[in-house]
């Protein structure tokens, strides 16, 4: 049985953990924890049930007994798969890490992929690719880009408002359900996976692109899954041609502090922290705009739109 397996392999331990679930909905979440820990005495290195039980016992109200729960998933799943390392810090029982698990990140966009535009746009009011692509045309006054590289390109969002402006236009995404979205739309020229929390030397596919090819690289609603955003201001930065532009967006951190953890599992960055990171890597900015950029649980979110320019 894999470590992430939804289903316990255990006929009695699903059907416990299928009535936990159901009270769990109905709102009895002490009735839902009992009834899982039950399905875990059955099947104990059941990581996926491990990870339900933390839900049901940290919305019951028993921190501790979720934090137990969600330590015997990381010990039974050290990938991470279902992100307890972000569950653990937003509970203060660990430091928040700096970046995601890459496999919960392309789990988390791979099981989202098939309803993913229709979800994100018509119901949360996601906006960040046409603001994005107003920015750069405002910047620009609407000239034309001979490549782009459109990082985290996810089902094509962007791609699809940038495409008319665009000699070539390439996209890159973790998850292999995200591409495939993005190729039916038929909008790029090449897309490819890539994993942009690993520093260019130590992923395979940026860092045997060729240097300097890019005069307008892109990364709208992908650093939000990031803590620590090094790693893409470094691809970013070796993809850029002299001149070119990188425009990108975050969530508003309104904050001192560099970057933190939503209850969303999604990070929140400074302009402050943003800014000096495009002074290390020697971009300049050209623009900023604070925006709205989506809707969740009915509240909007605050971001932060950025172009910046590699020195020519």
């Amino acid at each position: 049985m894999a470590a992430n397996q939804l289903s316990s392999g255990d006929l009695i331990a699903d059907r416990r953990a299928d009535y936990a679930k159901m009270l769990a909905e109905s709102g009895d979440h002490q009735g839902a924890a009992e009834l899982m820990a039950q399905a875990l005495e059955l099947v104990p290195n059941w990581a996926a049930g491990w990870f339900r039980l933390a839900d049901y016992e940290e919305k019951s109200g028993r921190k501790e007994a979720a934090v137990a729960a969600l330590r015997n998933t990381l010990r039974l799943n050290p990938g991470d798969i279902f992100g307890a390392s972000l569950k653990l810090a937003l509970l203060g029982a660990a430091d928040t890490p700096e970046q995601p698990s890459s496999t919960y990140v392309e789990r988390l966009f791979d099981d989202y992929a098939e309803r993913f535009d229709q979800a994100l746009v018509e119901k949360l009011g996601y906006s960040v690719p046409e603001k994005l692509a107003a920015l750069i045309e405002r910047a620009t006054g609407g000239s034309g880009f001979r490549h782009v590289t459109d990082l985290g390109c996810g089902t094509g969002l962007f791609g699809e408002r940038i495409r008319s402006r665009a000699a070539f236009l390439e996209g890159f995404d973790l998850s292999a359900n995200m591409l495939s979205k993005a190729e039916g739309k038929a909008v790029y020229d090449r897309l490819g996976q890539a994993d942009l929390s690993l520093p260019p030397s130590d992923c395979g596919i940026f860092g045997e692109l060729a240097e300097g090819r890019a005069d307008l690289v892109s990364a709208a609603d992908v650093l939000m899954y990031l803590g620590n955003l090094e790693s893409a201001f470094a691809v970013a930065e070796r993809l850029l041609a002299p001149g070119g532009l990188f425009a990108f967006s975050v969530e508003d951190s309104a904050d001192e502090r560099d970057f933190l953890l939503r209850p969303s599992l999604r990070y929140a960055h400074s302009e402050a922290h943003v800014v000096s990171l495009c002074a290390a890597f020697r971009l300049s900015m050209i623009a900023v705009e604070r925006t709205v950029i989506r809707m969740d649980a009915g509240l909007p979110i605050d971001g932060i739109l950025f172009l910046a320019r590699k020195p020519a």
